[in-house]
């Protein structure tokens, strides 16, 4: 068999496996597909948030505290009040940072690093398994009532910066989302949705 059919013959049989895969990955979790069904119904939601970083570079973590609201399909916002005020909004690709009176607005498509991340919060937001798993590998574990979902990135450039994602809830609520770096920084965010 010549080169380029023996590329071709090996790009089908890794594309046949990678089907059979996802194929078998939809099947074998009805919790996690029952967990996305909830969390697609949700069209908005607030919660507080307390977060604490843990970085390398400094000897005491950080914390921070404030509200995060999510409109669906793709409104995210991260006001905090504490120590200074600050807001993040996301909003249909833009990226918008304001401290005090600077703000500065980015267009997430010119930040790919921020892309997988960004987009690993709002795809969970809105019960987007598929989206979730075209840069995540899922491992979902408990029941509706008391679950956690770990998300490991797929792509290598990725997993060099970004080990994994934790997240814990119960039902449609997300109770506390941990992000550990490939550098050994993280960070844990508490959530507790207003009713």
């Amino acid at each position: 068999m010549n080169q380029p059919r023996r590329l071709a013959a090996a790009l089908i049989a890794a594309a046949l496996l990678a089907l059979a895969q996802d194929a078998a990955t939809a099947d074998t979790n009805p919790e996690l597909d029952r967990l996305m069904g909830l969390l697609a119904q949700r069209r908005h939601g607030e919660a507080d948030f307390s977060e604490t970083k843990y970085l390398s570079l400094l000897r005491q973590p950080l914390q921070s505290s404030g509200v995060l609201i999510y409109d669906a399909p793709d409104h995210l916002e991260q006001r905090t009040s504490a120590p200074k005020p600050q807001s993040v909004v996301l909003d249909h690709g833009i990226l918008t940072l304001q401290i005090g009176k600077r703000q500065r607005l980015l267009r997430l498509a010119d930040y790919p690093q921020l892309a997988p991340l960004i987009d690993s919060i709002r795809a969970t937001l809105a019960g987007d398994r598929a989206a979730l798993e075209r840069v995540f590998a899922l491992d979902f574990d408990g029941t509706l009532e008391h679950w956690q979902l770990r998300l490991e990135p797929r792509d290598p450039a990725l997993a060099a910066t970004l080990k994994r994602i934790d997240m814990r809830g119960e039902r449609a609520a997300i109770r506390e989302v941990q992000v550990l770096q490939s550098d050994g920084d993280r960070s844990v965010m508490s959530i507790t949705p207003r009713e």
